[in-house]
Order: structure tokens, then sequence, then C-alpha cells
């Protein structure tokens, strides 16, 4: 980074007691995690040779796992800290759909929200793996948006399970799959208005124009930078910067967000409000993969959006989550318990 790069370290005592008050009061929420519900499947073996048909490694599997991805992942992470989870989503009228609601509601979770359509079938994400590096993924889906009357059954759905409980935060997790299709999000943030509810959205760049008025939006890299046209050369540093900068202003501007967490991988994250804009550096880590990282940084995000927690603090915290899930190979939840212990591990700069 360079020296027109935000930074922001400061990290007081009273920051540290609220974050870990929020984490630690995460079971006291309601979230309703809305999006492109997936089964993350794997088929794990090793790798002795190489096939003498094509010049490609031969697996020699020997164990397959599946599990709850894309918003179900989400949904997980959010369930790891003790949060009530109520889904929403969209899947097929199919064994891997029941098989995926079933496993929702084996951790507890209420999936009211789900709707399976007999024309889609549920996504499916196989990741082929050896000895924890990943080899290949093959992708099964149909990722076109719902049509107008899919659309509004889906909206009605949603309607029904806002009408029945309180929510604390509404998190909107869209992989462009076509479960979040225009019509959904502008229904579904006009009901969070109406009753006054925070929301989150983790954008793609299919509908990233249509989250306008958000309490937080937290897009990557490429996202931002496809999402509104930024152009920088590989490798200039300073050119990056200048448009990260020009870009996050327009967003703030036209798309008018309470807070904007930009995610940069390597780099940590930035934070930017009408107030102030402030990058978080990355945390040494021993990367393993880095598949589900941005799902638990919006789990963690959402968690302290709702309960007030500063932009600052709350950058700060779920970039340490962000960091810790990509020590493990696969997609996995946080582990609540080794974040507070790295929150209480962060350096008092007051």
């Amino acid at each position: 980074m360079t020296d027109n790069t935000p930074t922001h370290n400061a990290w007081s005592p009273e920051d540290c007691e609220r974050a870990v008050n929020a984490l630690e009061n995460a079971g006291s929420l309601r979230v309703l995690v809305v999006g492109d519900l997936m089964v993350d499947a794997y088929l794990l073996g090793r790798v002795d040779r190489i096939s003498p048909e094509a010049p490609v490694p031969i697996l020699r599997a020997s164990q397959r796992e599946r599990r709850p991805g894309g918003a179900a992942n989400v949904a997980l992470n959010l369930k790891a800290m003790g949060t009530a989870v109520t889904v929403a989503g969209i899947v097929g009228r199919d064994q891997d759909g029941q098989d995926l609601q079933a496993s929702l509601e084996a951790e507890g979770m209420d999936t009211d929200g789900m709707v399976a359509f007999a024309d889609r079938r549920t996504t499916v994400k196989t990741r082929v793996m050896s000895g924890g590096q990943h080899l290949l993924r093959v992708d099964e889906e149909d990722d076109a948006d719902l049509n107008p009357s899919d659309s509004q059954r889906f909206l009605e759905q949603l309607a029904t399970v806002i009408a029945a409980r309180p929510f604390d935060a509404i998190l909107i997790e869209d992989y462009d799959k076509g479960t979040l299709s225009p019509a959904v999000i502008d229904g579904l943030l006009h009901m969070a208005r109406e009753r006054q509810i925070p929301v989150s959205v983790d954008p793609k760049f299919r509908h990233f124009d249509c989250y306008r008025d958000v309490s937080l939006f937290k897009p990557n890299l490429k996202e931002l930078r496809d999402g509104l046209g930024l152009i920088w050369e590989n490798g200039d540093e300073a050119g990056m910067q200048a448009a990260l900068k020009s870009g996050l202003d327009k967003l703030q501007t036209e798309w008018t967000p309470s807070m904007v967490l930009l995610t940069l991988s390597e780099h940590g994250v930035r934070v930017k409000t009408s107030l102030l804009d402030v990058q978080q550096p990355a945390h040494p880590r021993e990367i393993l993969d880095v598949s589900g990282a941005g799902d638990t940084v919006i789990a963690v995000a959402t968690v302290l959006l709702a309960q007030g927690v500063d932009p600052v603090s709350l950058a700060q915290v779920a970039n340490l989550a962000g960091g810790l899930v990509c020590e493990k190979p696969g997609v996995v939840p946080v582990d609540v318990t080794a974040l507070l212990v790295e929150v209480r591990r962060l350096p008092i700069q007051a």
C-alpha cells in the first residue's frame, strides 16, 4: 500500500470491550438471511500419479462430504455465534434441496423462507481436493433470475416470514444464482424500510446497482471494480488507490449506504461512511483456503451492525474473522471462541 492509503490502527480498551460484548451477545439476536442457497460438496483424497490418458492428476478418492454453502454458509456462521437464524432462498424440488433444508433444520435454523421450484435445480458446487489442496471445482446450477411470477411467490413468502417475528437485521447474500432478481431486491428492501430493519448486503456483479440505501454494503475488490467500471493498470498502486477513492465516493453519493465495507484480501478491509474512510491491514495468517471468508466477514459484520458497534471496530473484528477461516481447508464457519481470543489480543492503541 502507498502513503496515500487511509489507515487507522487505534484500538482502545473501550473498543475491545464493546466488540467482545457484541460477540458474546450474538445469541440474543435474530437475523433473516436471504440469498442464493447451495450445497458445498467435497471429494477428498490424494494424488499419487498422473493419468496415462491425459496430463491430469489422478485422485484416489477416500471421502465425500456435503455442507450447506452460499447463503446457507452465511447462516451457519451466524448460528456458530449463537444467533437465531431464519433462512430464505430458492432450491430445486430435488433431493439436493431436500437434503439442504434438512441439514439447516438439523442445525436448529428456521427454514420457513425456503421455497422449492420444480423447474430449477439446487445449486451444487463440488470441490475436488487432495491433502488440503484445491484441484478442481464442478458447478451444477440454474442461475437465471427468477421470472416475475416466481419472484412474486418468493416475495410473498418473505412477507409472511417477516410479519411472523421481529428481526434485528436482514442479511442479503448474492451469488448471482438468480434468487435475488431486481423485483425480489426491491420488494425486500421496501419491507425492511417499512419495519426499520437494518440491512447488510454481500453483492455480486449482476445486480450490483440494485442495492440502494442499505445499512452495510460489503463488496470485495473485484466486485467494486466490475460493478463501478473502475480502471487501473496492474501494479499501479497509486492508480488503484485513486480509482478506489473515486469509486467509494461515487458509491456513497449515488447508492447512499450507511457504510461500505470493502474487503481487500491480503490488504485487509476498508470501511467508508460519509464521515470517515479507514483501512485496516490484514493480520499475518497461514492461508490454506480463502473459500467462504467473505461469508464469515458479512456474518460477523451483521452481528456487530445490529448492535450499533462503530464502523472502525466492526471492520477490525470482521477482518479478523475472515482471516481465521482462511487457516482451515474448505468452507467452514467462524470459531467464535478463537475470534474472541484474537479480539482480546489486538494491541491497545488509544
